[in-house]
């Protein structure tokens, strides 16, 4: 048997995670991160505010966004690209079946 990888369980992922960033607000005191560097005890990361940055840049609050993080706009736009490439080839198998 074939197995066809459909990439539904990335797609889910993505999906919840846009739309947990959508829905969680940004002024949530700083508490957990998933960053290893601030758990480290760093103080400073390359990663750090890219989060709060796409929140706000899904509310339209570019200048804020940009402010959290540069390239949270790029990320946003890279992660709903591969949302839509992987509707689209769900979409090319189910028409299959």
């Amino acid at each position: 048997m074939k197995v066809i990888n459909s990439g539904i369980l990335e797609l889910i992922l993505w999906t919840i995670a846009l739309l947990g960033l959508y829905i969680g607000g940004a002024e949530a005191p700083h508490s957990f991160s998933f960053c290893p560097l601030d758990s480290l005890g760093f103080t400073w990361c390359p990663g750090c505010g890219i989060g709060r940055s796409i929140h706000y840049f899904m509310h339209g609050d570019f200048t804020i966004s940009w402010a959290y993080h540069p390239l949270g706009g790029f990320a946003f736009m890279v992660i709903l690209f591969r949302i839509i490439e992987l509707i689209k080839l769900n979409k090319k198998l189910w028409q299959m079946y």
